[in-house]
């Protein structure tokens, strides 16, 4: 019996075979979708633990899609595009994306991503249940309901935004290089481009408004997080 059921919405037949191989010889269950549309009903039918999604579909875009999705489910998403331009990417990490890949694309590189995903899913599944808080200024992280607050307001984030900010608050003072942070934080060796940290350190001091500061640039190495910073 396949341990994780991935639903893989493309409309090139040759993607998605061979997406579906390579899954099914690490015993992954596979369901497919031809366009948007479909892709939303299998969705709701099929309830996969992981979606794979192409940007450009018929009926319905990937983006459409991915909203969809995303007010039903937090369940994983990675991208598939022809395009590789930064807004693309910053335009997914915004919807709430958790990866992101270029085609054509390695599918040795793709699984690897897709167990990594899976790994930190269950590895914070495995976490204790004990309230566990973070707090700076009036900025409160609540890392077992995963949110975070300003004062009484909620924050709101992409699921990789906050797993970035929870490292950052449970490694204060410490400078970490993007290469360290991909690791840690995507939690797969880097295949792509290494801006993506860059731009998730964007999203997320806009967010953080005021305490933006409290994330440090270390030029020539990468970041750092603060917590005396606007406290």
């Amino acid at each position: 019996m396949a341990e994780h059921k991935v639903l893989i919405i493309d409309d090139e037949p040759g993607i998605r075979d061979m997406i579906k191989e390579y899954l099914l010889l690490e015993e992954y269950e596979t369901v497919e979708a031809i366009d948007g549309v479909d892709g939303i009903n299998q969705f709701k039918n099929q309830r996969p633990d992981m979606v794979i999604l192409d940007v450009m579909l018929p009926k319905l875009d990937g983006w459409k899609v991915c909203r969809e999705i995303r007010n039903i489910s937090d369940v994983p998403i990675i991208m598939l595009t022809a395009r590789g331009e930064e807004y693309d990417k910053l335009f997914g990490f915004e919807l709430g994306i958790d990866d992101y890949m270029v085609k054509p694309f390695s599918p040795k590189e793709l699984l690897a991503r897709i167990k990594a995903i899976y790994n930190r899913r269950i590895a914070s599944n495995n976490q204790t249940m004990q309230k566990n808080l973070v707090v700076f200024g009036e900025i409160t992280v609540d890392l077992d309901a995963r949110s975070a607050y300003h004062g009484g307001t909620s924050l709101s984030m992409t699921p990789k935004e906050f797993d970035l900010l929870v490292f950052f608050v449970t490694h204060p003072g410490k400078v970490f290089s993007r290469e360290q942070l991909l690791d840690q934080v995507w939690g797969f060796d880097f295949y792509g481009d290494i801006r993506t940290v860059d731009t998730h350190v964007k999203m997320l001091r806009e967010t953080l408004g005021t305490y933006r500061k409290c994330i440090v640039t270390a030029w020539g190495i990468g970041y750092k997080f603060q917590m005396e910073e606007n406290t």
